[in-house]
């Protein structure tokens, strides 16, 4: 089993939230990266946190950062990285930045001006905005008055590894794209860029390494447990019942550990809609979930016999 594990881990990319949570934990790569992004050089103080979670209280919605670090002029940099279009990408950066927002102030704090200025990445292998570009960078400007800036400190900024306007940026950057999603020996060793290469030995270190093996083991088998009951469903039912299946049994492990519709379509890098629909479903089925009730009543116009 180990082996298994440690040929999948050997085959992950920077784009899988695992491998890239992984390899942020390094001031220096995190650091690297950020620079490359922005084409342009940031020292960071901190240590990157990983996996980093706010809620603001027990009765809102609790937010998992990817990456998190403060530079040497006290911006927060943080990071997503997300394989998957949710649908609801736009939105969530802004409900992430308000829940940063509201954790930098001590309690009756009234001088807004101590909030720390703070830049959000999201980076995808997609375009969110369809317009072809690398890197798209929002900042508050009035519409009446376009050269005015809101100068509130809060930028947010999506990159796109499959960007057209190679034009616009440096060899680095170009590199470093095609890096995040095929994060291989040949690749690093195409670039000339220091950074890139440094990020890719700490990759291989990561890959190599027993200890993040196991680490990796754990989540793997975990999943591959749920996998495995949704695949025998499927040779039972087909193919694409057996999929539905195997989402329905992960929903309803989240719902049992008290997760919300966007919790769950965040972690399991689905759609809002199609989440919240199994949620609906899923209502009086609790507090146990079953998959075969939920399944029944999501296809309840059908002929959805399912033992």
């Amino acid at each position: 089993m180990v082996n298994d594990v440690t040929t999948k881990l050997t085959e992950l990319n920077l784009v899988d939230r695992f491998l890239f949570d992984e390899t942020m934990e390094d001031r220096e790569v995190y650091q690297a990266v950020v620079s490359i992004l922005l084409e342009n050089e940031i020292e960071l103080l901190d240590k990157p946190e990983t996996e980093k979670e706010f809620r603001v209280s027990q009765e809102l919605r609790q937010v998992r950062l990817d990456v998190i670090s403060m530079s040497s002029d006290k911006t927060l940099y943080y990071t997503e990285m997300q394989q998957k279009d949710t649908g609801n990408l736009r939105k969530r950066s802004r409900y992430y930045q308000a829940q940063l927002d509201v954790s930098l102030l001590e309690p009756g704090s009234k001088n807004f001006n101590l909030l720390n200025d703070s830049c959000f990445i999201l980076i995808a292998p997609f375009d969110i905005f369809g317009k072809g570009l690398y890197r798209y960078t929002f900042e508050g400007t009035c519409r009446e008055c376009t050269e005015l800036k809101l100068e509130d400190g809060a930028i947010r900024i999506f990159i796109n590894t499959v960007g057209t306007n190679k034009q616009d940026f440096s060899q680095e950057f170009l590199d470093f794209m095609e890096y995040i999603t095929a994060s291989t020996d040949a690749v690093a060793e195409r670039t000339i860029s220091e950074k890139v290469r440094m990020i890719h030995e700490k990759v291989k270190r990561i890959r190599a390494s027993e200890k993040i093996g196991v680490k990796y083991m754990q989540l793997w088998e975990e999943k591959a447990y749920i996998r495995d009951e949704g695949r025998a469903e499927g040779l039972k039912e087909g193919c694409i019942k057996g999929e539905e299946i195997k989402l329905i049994q992960l929903v309803g492990k989240k719902l049992r550990k008290g997760k919300n519709a966007e919790e769950i379509a965040d972690e399991l890098e689905e759609t809002i809609e199609e989440i919240e629909k199994i949620v609906n479903a899923s209502k009086e089925c609790a507090p146990d979930y079953d998959h075969k009730e939920i399944y029944r009543s999501l296809h309840k116009d059908e002929d959805n016999n399912i033992e």
